[in-house]
């Protein structure tokens, strides 16, 4: 990585080797392993809900206002925002970690918001098999914000509703209710 971004210096028309950027390279590459811990292969995605606690609980559980920043994969710019994760328990429960450490699973990755959102609620409906799962995402994508159509402010939502919170609209309309009431 520090030799591609060197490279990519060197295309900009900069000289890597001057005071300010003769370390950048060394600094690029460390940050985008940080920002990309999702890659390394050393956790699985599974691995974060594997412990569950078996409880009968069959009201809806939300976990809102997860702030999160990744990368978009398109521009390698920053998006960053906040999810709202629901779930309607099965037959067990994860402690409330776990949700967004599945949020910041999915966040570190090159990524487009439309997929993580897609992700995020897979994730949740194969290994807790819940009666429904809803996640939004609001973002800010610097790639629409500081270049292109420059729109600072624009925020983009996706949603992704399975089991009764695709089918039952009461369902939908608590969860959407209690996320964007005020707090």
């Amino acid at each position: 990585m520090e030799d591609g971004f060197r490279m990519i210096l060197e295309g900009m028309g900069e000289d890597p080797n001057r005071e300010g950027l003769i370390d950048t390279p060394k600094r690029v590459a460390k940050m985008y392993a940080e920002l990309m811990t999702s890659l390394t292969g050393e956790m699985k995605a599974e691995d974060i809900l594997k412990t569950r606690f078996h409880e009968k609980y069959d009201e809806m559980i939300i976990v809102p206002d997860i702030q999160f920043a990744s990368m978009c994969e398109h521009h390698f710019l920053p998006f960053t925002g906040k999810a709202h994760v629901a779930y309607i328990p099965g037959d067990c429960v994860v402690g409330l970690s776990k949700i967004p450490r599945v949020v910041e699973y999915y966040a570190r990755m090159p990524q487009i918001q439309e997929r993580m959102t897609r992700q995020i609620a897979e994730l949740i409906q194969k290994v807790l098999q819940p009666k429904g799962v809803a996640v939004v995402l609001e973002a800010s994508h610097m790639c629409m914000t500081m270049r292109g159509v420059k729109k600072p402010g624009a925020m983009m939502v996706t949603t992704q509703l399975l089991g009764r919170f695709k089918t039952d609209e009461k369902t939908r309309a608590e969860f959407m209710s209690r996320i964007y009431a005020p707090r």
